[in-house]
Order: C-alpha cells, then sequence, then structure tokens
C-alpha cells in the first residue's frame, strides 16, 4: 500500500498486465505514459517496453482507435489513450465498429480493447473546443460499449485491470480533475467490478447519485448535509453501462428521495437514465437532478466554476428535496 496518484495507480495497472502479455500494446499521443509517485519507481511504459508496443503517434484519434480495433481483432489486448478531449474525433470508430463487431460476428471477433478517453471539461478555462463537458452519456449510449468512470485512484486501477481482461470493448471515462487526486492504493493487481456502483455512505433520508469528476463535490456535500443532521446515502456509479440498477432500486426504497449530480449536460445527462431507472421500479418516491446548464462551457474559470454543480448547488438541491 502506498500514496499514488489517479495516473499512476492506472499507469501501475497496465504495466503489471503488459509484463503478463508480451503481445499487449499502448498507443498514446501527446501524453508519454509517466507517471511518478513518491517513494515509487517511476513508471514510464515507452521506456520499459520498447516502441514497438508502446506507440507515440501522430494526432489522429480515429486512426487510434482504428488502431486498437484492428490489435483486438488480430487476438492482442490494447489500449489506448486519446487525451485533450480529442475523443470526439474517434466517436465514429468507436459507434460503428468496436461496439458492433462482436455481434456482428456472432461473438467470433475478440475485442480485449481499452479506450481511455480523457474529459478536459473537468478543467476551468479551456474553453471552445476543449471544453465540452462530460462527454459520458454519448459513449453509454452506444451498444456493445462497457462504459466505466472511476472516481478515485484505488477504483481506477481496480477498473482497468478488470477492464483489460474483458472480452469486450471497454471506454475508460478519465476525469482530467481527477489526475492529481492521491490516496493510499494496494501495491497487489487487483480487480474492481465493471458493473457495480459503490455506496460510499449510508443513510435513509436521501440517495445522492454522482460519478466520476463530480464525486469530491457529492461527498463533500455529502459531509455538510450529515453535519446538518441528514442521513445521507451516497451512491458512486463507478459505471454508466452495465449500470448498477439493483442497487440503486434499493436504496432508494429505504429513502424514497433521490437527487442525481453530474458534471454533464442537463438534457440526457446520465442522472437521467438513473431516475429513470429507479422510477421504473419505486412508487411514491421523489426526484430531482443537478447538471451542467444546456450551454457551451465559457472560458472564463469563474463563470465557468458558476455553472458546475458543486457543494452548495447540491446541499441546496437535498434540502428543497428533504424539506
Amino acid at each position: 500500500m502506498a500514496r499514488k496518484s489517479f495516473m499512476y495507480s492506472v499507469l501501475e495497472a497496465v504495466q503489471y498486465e503488459m509484463r503478463q502479455d508480451k503481445n499487449m500494446i499502448w498507443i498514446f499521443e501527446l501524453t508519454p505514459p509517466v507517471a511518478s509517485t513518491p517513494g515509487k519507481p517511476v513508471i514510464n511504459l515507452e521506456t520499459e517496453f520498447g516502441r514497438k508496443r508502446v506507440v507515440n503517434t501522430g494526432i489522429d484519434e480515429n486512426w487510434m482507435a482504428g488502431c486498437v480495433l484492428g490489435a483486438g481483432l488480430a487476438g492482442s489486448k490494447a489500449v489506448t489513450y486519446i487525451p485533450y478531449q480529442g475523443n470526439c474525433m474517434c466517436f465514429q470508430m468507436l459507434q460503428n465498429h468496436a461496439g458492433k463487431l462482436r455481434s456482428m460476428t456472432g461473438g467470433d471477433a475478440g475485442m480485449p480493447v481499452v479506450f481511455i478517453l480523457e474529459m478536459t471539461g473537468q478543467t476551468p478555462g479551456f474553453a471552445g473546443q476543449h471544453s465540452d463537458y462530460e462527454i459520458d452519456t454519448y459513449y453509454a449510449h452506444i451498444p456493445g460499449l462497457k462504459t466505466v468512470i472511476p472516481s478515485n485512484p484505488t477504483d481506477a486501477k481496480g477498473m482497468m485491470v478488470s477492464a483489460i481482461r474483458d472480452p469486450n470493448p471497454v471506454v475508460f471515462l478519465w476525469a482530467d480533475a481527477l489526475r492529481t487526486l492521491i490516496e493510499d492504493v494496494p501495491d497487489e493487481q487487483f480487480t474492481t467490478p465493471l458493473d457495480k456502483a459503490a455506496v460510499r455512505t449510508t443513510g435513509s433520508d436521501i440517495t445522492v447519485v454522482g460519478s466520476g469528476g463530480g464525486m469530491p463535490e457529492v461527498l463533500k456535500a455529502t459531509e455538510q448535509l450529515q453535519k446538518a443532521g441528514m442521513k445521507v446515502e451516497t451512491i458512486d456509479l463507478r459505471s454508466l453501462k452495465p449500470m448498477d440498477t439493483e442497487t440503486l432500486v434499493k436504496s432508494v426504497q429505504k429513502t424514497k428521495r433521490l437527487l442525481t449530480v453530474d458534471q454533464s449536460y442537463y438534457t440526457l445527462c446520465p442522472g437521467a437514465e438513473v431516475i429513470a431507472r429507479v422510477a421504473e421500479n419505486v412508487e411514491g418516491a421523489r426526484y430531482k437532478r443537478v447538471a451542467f446548464p444546456d450551454a457551451p462551457p465559457p472560458a472564463s474559470p469563474e463563470m465557468f466554476l458558476w455553472m458546475r454543480p458543486n457543494a452548495d448547488h447540491i446541499v441546496g438541491a437535498a434540502k428543497k428535496l428533504v424539506g
């Protein structure tokens, strides 16, 4: 066990799997697969495995996605890291090929590939073409793709191991705001299920559901509400598809109140799907969602932070719902 960042935890998981499988590859652009943490060896995948297995491409996200798909079809595990919101440029490859090939071949086509898509919209000041907010809904909507969104280094490591070992294509959504988040993470390799939400706190007054980069604010709001005497059950989705409907329903059956919090746009945000699934199974509950407004993110960090769901927004919405 050691203190590790989100990035170090992910690369540690990948490093171990690449050591076990000599055919596994990593493809990236711009951002080298390098990470360090105090008291631990520096991880540099390119130095350790060489340029034939760790490939620095040109800036062509669609090509990168196609390359790992081809590797998967040929029987090799592959991971591609697509940063800086460039992930939108590979959408066609994921939607029209990655999500369909296993089904179109009756399951004969292997697809042990992972697409790490970094969501830079978490960072104030990017604006314009590089600040589209969390685009989690886009990928969770595609049949055939598993879509996960860890919110801390421990889950990031365990879910990356599970994603690499899964025979299906996995979209691993990486909120840029979590890049430097540090916590104690086990040194040994372990797996975290790709289909289970995590109950972070238990309570009977209200269920609050969040995911990814929004979880730090959700947990901050939970602490404030608990100090005010509210019994909050906080759930971290961790996986958008498959979604852990069972855990969500069980919680709201107890609390009868559900507040969803999303860093993505309000319309068709993951919270809307959470509410729909729970409403189909729980009668007499009350619902509310907090999300980023349906407007392009501004360049001004001050305006951006005002629009982004934060602890104060969450606390206010929770009090209205319970009151």
